[in-house]
């Protein structure tokens, strides 16, 4: 058994961890220990002397060369908010986080050496640094547990239970299963799924997420995820939630305790009313496209205006047109006046256009507009292009060299609105590009690991 212990000073890493070592009958280690044993000074001394940076890289030398066999082991406080850290710790082991409230926190460690990381009073500073590395700790987490209310021995018993059965019913689990099979998904992915679930017993550690759409049969993230998962050595199935009730699909879900889901066209929108926790740029923007669920809470993300920011980086404070007026138009929106743009949003409903645009507080049209305004920039969010459909929302007549015309729609990789961009000498953005860039940052929130793009690309083809 190989399991690492992350999360705030005080929530029980230590204390918990040398019991569940016993429980498991392997060894225990703690990286603060380790860092202290390779510097030869114990950690406030540490910090006195090189600074935080200087023990981070410590930290960072010391996770990369952690012993690879079983073990049960914890680590500082701050070890996950490095990408490169939770790769290591990630592969080939489960990772438990273990969360208290900031009283119990302040309880538990008032009186310890640990230098303060602030200025701040010590409450206030566990309450800041809990905001902070909250998304953090969630990403690099397999497991959730909340030790608030709990002694170390409960702490390390209620994880021993976890580990060896699994953290819902097994019969739960397989009637869902059964359901998703049989949901209209390829019989590939039915039949392994159903292989998952029927022997989940010799691998109860297993963590599921997927992709929450209707259609969703047209999405690549199974491929995608089920390539990343096996690269990085995590322990996790990817799954494709087909069905028009979001809800249904939320329920199996809760069944399979799926820890994170894609959510795609028509959900963006509604599944921030069934989230506890949307980000503030999901918020704003109006949309979802990344949910975890942790301890009984769930989370809301959007990375599709990250997606779309990063490949237009080069064209900050030009003209745009977002074309759509739905969850993709707003995150596009919402990614081009973060680079200064000036944006304009056109969409044949006109009310649509307006009340997206007066969120955003940009200005707003119907398509024949476009010509009007002759922007630099042309974003595609909406779905004219996507197969079976041949359409452009788009003449040739209207597009002209030097604009960007960046199609949001992925498949197929070469839209009928890109051909003919290409051929008026525009500069061509396909949506697989926006794909990638957003299921980096997606795969990040899903793990707490930085995937480099071109190995994103590479896997998708």
């Amino acid at each position: 058994m190989k399991v690492v212990l992350i999360g705030f000073r005080g929530t029980g890493k230590t204390a918990a961890g040398h019991l569940l070592a016993r429980l498991l009958g392997v060894p225990f280690y703690d990286t603060d220990a380790l860092i202290e044993e390779k510097a030869g000074a114990h950690v406030h001394e540490i910090f006195g002397a090189v600074g935080e940076e200087g023990f981070r890289k410590l930290e960072r030398e010391v996770i990369a060369t952690l012993p690879s066999g079983p073990g049960v082991f914890a680590t500082g406080g701050g070890a996950v908010l490095s990408p490169e850290n939770v790769e290591h710790l990630r592969r080939g082991r489960t990772v438990v986080l273990l969360q208290a409230d900031a009283a119990t926190i302040e309880k538990r460690i008032r009186d310890t050496a640990r230098p303060p990381l602030t200025t701040m009073g010590l409450r206030a500073e566990i309450q800041h640094l809990l905001s902070v590395r909250r998304d953090a700790y969630l990403s690099a987490a397999d497991m959730c547990v909340d030790t608030s209310a709990r002694s170390a021995n409960e702490v390390a018993i209620h994880i021993k239970r976890l580990l060896e059965e699994g953290t819902v019913p097994v019969e739960g689990m397989e009637k869902a299963a059964r359901a998703i099979a049989q949901s209209g998904i390829p019989e590939q992915e039915g039949r392994e799924l159903l292989e998952k679930i029927g022997a989940i017993r010799d691998n109860p550690v297993l963590r599921f997420y997927g992709v929450a759409g209707y259609p969703s049969l047209h999405s690549r993230s199974p491929q995608l995820y089920a390539q990343l998962f096996s690269y990085f050595g995590i322990n996790a199935h990817y799954i494709r939630f087909h069905d028009p009730s979001l809800s249904r699909i939320l329920n199996l879900a809760a069944d399979l305790d799926v820890r994170g889901l894609s959510v795609t066209i028509p959900f963006k929108q509604e599944v921030l009313d069934a989230v506890d926790h949307p980000d503030e740029h999901c918020s704003a923007i109006g949309a979802a496209n990344t949910v975890l669920f942790c301890g009984g809470r769930s989370y809301a993300y959007n990375t599709d205006w990250m997606g779309i920011r990063d490949a237009l980086l080069e064209e900050k404070g030009k003209t745009a047109v977002v074309l759509g007026a739905g969850g993709a138009a707003a995150a596009a929106a919402y990614a081009l006046l973060s680079l200064g743009m000036e944006v304009t949003v056109l969409n044949r409903t006109v009310e649509k256009a307006e009340a997206l645009a007066a969120r955003f507080g940009c200005s707003s049209g119907v398509p024949r507009d476009f010509d009007r305004i002759r922007p630099a920039v042309v974003v595609n969010a909406t779905p004219v292009g996507m197969e079976p459909d041949r359409g452009s929302p788009l003449t040739r007549e209207q597009l002209f060299p030097g604009m960007t015309v960046f199609d949001l729609v992925y498949t197929p990789p070469e839209t009928p609105l890109l051909r003919m961009a290409r051929s008026a000498g525009c500069r061509v953005i396909q949506g697989r590009e926006m794909f990638i860039r957003q299921a980096q940052a997606q795969f990040r929130h899903f793990t707490g690991i930085d995937a480099p793009l071109h190995m994103i690309r590479e896997m998708m083809g």
